[in-house]
């Protein structure tokens, strides 16, 4: 049997790690409001204002990754990656790179054997560029910079990992050749 480490939090431990920010900040909102109350409640509407506008794109992004996750698999986006896939080994990669969660390196055992199995350089280099693109972020970036901003700076993400994809795809090819 496994003893539990004594910094590792039993069952629910989580959840009051969870609860200690927001009961420190009300904390500090209610040792303020002492303090200079016109100004907390000034700091406190605007806060309620920021969470409103951030409502309805935040919904939007759930109900976006909760149908994609419900729909895609990662072994269907390893099946449909190859060599010379064309538009299709661009488009899949910057979707997948976009979606996907979780930590990078768990990412790489997949990575390996879309590599193995024939995918280049460049459809992976796209797919690792775009991890950078966080749908769950957007509702934050365009509450407090908007859409155009948002927009034309995601649209510049995506283009650059396709620079980068092709870079990455001719510089495998070169290497390839003067390795044999």
């Amino acid at each position: 049997m496994i003893a539990q480490s004594v910094s590792e939090p039993k069952y629910g431990g989580q959840w009051k790690r969870a609860g200690l920010f927001p009961i420190c900040i009300l904390t500090l909102y209610g040792a303020l409001y002492f303090i200079a109350p016109e100004k907390t409640r000034l700091a406190l509407q605007a806060d309620v204002k920021i969470l409103v506008s951030l409502c309805i794109p935040l919904a939007f992004v759930f109900v976006v990754l909760f149908l994609v996750n419900i729909l895609l698999r990662p072994s269907q986006v390893a099946r449909l990656l190859g060599k010379h896939s064309g538009v299709k080994g661009i488009l899949l990669p910057v979707v997948a790179g976009i979606i996907s969660a979780g930590p990078i390196f768990a990412w790489y055992p997949l990575l390996k054997k879309l590599k193995s199995e024939g995918a280049g350089e460049g459809p992976i280099a796209i797919f690792l560029y775009n991890r950078a693109v966080k749908p769950f972020l957007l509702p934050v970036m365009i509450g407090f910079y908007g859409w155009p901003y948002v927009l034309v700076l995601t649209f510049l993400m995506i283009l650059g990992s396709i620079v980068v994809g092709f870079s990455m795809e001719v510089a495998g090819r070169r290497l390839e050749s003067a390795l044999t």
